[in-house]
């Protein structure tokens, strides 16, 4: 993208116009019901963490894979057709989060979705794009 293509989308982004409030009124009623419900600081740096994670296709790819089948390191990088040292890379990040757990068997290693969570999170997605 060239710089005017990026100053004309950066100039159509301030110029939007934001709908805001014509006076600046508080509603401690709303805000007081409300201080209950907002995330601390700290669990939505968490989930931010989580978030940022899953902002990537091959991670998100090797998910979907896993999203049906326990499946070992050679099978998830002959199925997303990347290296097995690609493969190994993106489950470490995702075990990390806690969104994948493994499992030895032998000389393999089985890689699955973490819990029930990871799954309904996946699958809620998967079904809002459609």
């Amino acid at each position: 993208m060239n710089k005017h293509k990026k100053k004309q989308d950066l100039d159509l982004i301030q110029s939007s116009d934001t709908p805001t409030c014509d006076t600046h009124l508080v509603h401690l009623d709303n805000v007081r019901s409300s201080q209950a419900q907002i995330l601390p600081t700290d669990k939505a740096q968490q989930m931010a963490e989580i978030f940022s994670v899953l902002a990537d296709t091959n991670r998100i790819r090797l998910l979907s894979a896993l999203a049906s089948s326990e499946l070992c390191v050679c099978d998830l990088a002959a199925l997303t057709k990347m290296s097995e040292s690609a493969v190994c890379h993106q489950l470490r990040l995702l075990k990390a989060m806690r969104l994948v757990s493994y499992r030895r068997e032998g000389r393999n290693v089985y890689y699955s979705l973490a819990d029930s969570h990871v799954i309904n999170l996946y699958r809620s997605l998967v079904e809002n794009l459609n």
